[in-house]
């Protein structure tokens, strides 16, 4: 017993010292697992295929068990879902689409991934890739599914007008086309259909810029939506309970307390009892990461650095740990240090920070989007310092 315990050591030991120690990004391929040489962190490459491949955006959770579903793009398949097995890193494509498709919403009760091609929205099993149509919209309803409730009854999105999609059309770059759609007020619809019973039901109207619809991770009748549009000129954080959708109640989550403070990118935590967001008090000056009960609407935040700054933040299945996936210095923090996948660590009212990757060959354009692994100890996330867009894991 003795022989065979120090033998597996023996490989264990010789695997982790045959992995090499780089600069990330340094190289073109970067080997499928090396140790990153500024944090003495692990990364691994989940998507070893051609083509490119890119993680779920970060608050869409991508899991099933231990498989995660990414999407990727290459001449055979054109764009296609896939799961890798986050621990034999085996590779099975789900979707055998001819037709452009889109929409990260996974049934993780299920075990489906639902998807929208032009007006019809469809449903693949992921464990048997049995591929079902689950509603047409009609012509008068042209409208975009993004996420799915806890116990997978509904489904739920946005519905634009021609004019808003008319300005997308003449102004193709989010720069061009964000003040304007902001700007121009036009009405956006809430909607779910029921899964079951192929019903749509418009729950609420506004003229306001709808977007960033998401279902609470537990309670499958609480939808959080956004008002988007220039963060400092909106009270972004919204919620509607779906059962009251005909009295139009809406529940603003978080009121901006001083002039230019910004609110957002929200997401819901694993237990569905908070909403953690993006908050700077002022935009751009003193950054945090704050949260809102969503029954007591009870508030509570943690500081951070300038360079400490991510796109995006999330948090561990745990709620223990938080992640975020930096940027560069030219977003909104100008953080002259902030390239980094970064584990945070509350302690009090701050966070302490820890660096996972160096993310100096990378380019931002391309957002991480960090997302914990199942178990905790890895944070998965998207980059392109390969050249290509890869999926890649860092050991915590």
């Amino acid at each position: 017993m003795k022989k065979q315990l120090f033998a597996l050591l023996s490989i264990v030991s010789l695997s982790a010292t045959a992995q090499p120690t780089l600069e990330t990004g340094s190289q073109k391929p970067m080997p499928e697992t090396w140790i990153d040489a500024a944090t003495n962190h692990t990364v691994v490459r989940l998507t070893n295929k051609p083509g490119n491949n890119a993680s779920f955006y970060f608050h869409n959770n991508p899991f099933v068990g231990n498989k995660m579903v990414f999407y990727s793009t290459d001449s055979l398949n054109g764009r296609q879902l896939y799961t890798v097995d986050l621990n034999t890193r085996k590779l099975e494509q789900v979707t055998h689409q001819a037709f452009a498709m889109s929409g990260e919403i996974i049934g993780t009760k299920g075990h489906n991934a639902y998807y929208q091609i032009n007006d019809s929205v469809f449903v693949t099993n992921i464990d048997t890739r049995q591929t079902k149509l689950v509603f047409v919209f009609p012509a008068d309803f042209k409208a975009t599914i993004t996420t799915v409730n806890a116990n997978e009854t509904l489904l739920a999105g946005y519905r634009s007008n021609d004019a808003e999609k008319e300005i997308y059309r003449l102004n193709p770059e989010k720069h061009d086309y964000f003040n304007k759609i902001y700007e121009a007020r036009l009405p956006r619809t809430l909607f779910v259909i029921d899964i079951n019973g192929k019903q749509l039901k418009p729950i609420f109207t506004d003229s306001a810029w709808l977007n960033h619809v998401q279902f609470s991770s537990k309670d499958p009748n609480l939808l959080m939506f956004c008002h988007e549009g220039p963060w400092h000129k909106v009270d972004r954080i919204w919620t509607i309970d779906v059962r009251d959708a005909n009295k139009g109640k809406v529940q603003l989550m978080h009121k901006r307390t001083m002039d230019m403070e910004i609110a957002g990118h929200e997401w819901f935590s694993s237990d569905g009892k908070i909403i953690w967001f993006d908050q700077q008090l002022p935009r751009g000056t003193n950054f945090y990461v704050g949260g809102v009960d969503v029954k007591t609407l009870e508030e509570k935040k943690y500081k951070l650095d300038r360079n400490e700054w991510s796109v995006h933040f999330t948090t561990s299945p745990d709620q223990k740990l938080f992640a975020g996936d930096g940027g560069d210095p030219g977003q909104v923090a100008k953080a002259p240090d902030g390239m980094w996948i970064y584990l945070f660590t509350p302690e009090g009212d701050h966070f302490k920070a820890t660096k996972l990757v160096n993310m100096k060959h990378h380019n931002y354009k391309l957002e991480p989007n960090v997302h914990f692994s199942p178990d905790g100890k890895w944070i998965i996330f998207r980059a392109n310092f390969e050249g290509q867009s890869e999926v890649y894991a860092v050991k915590i």
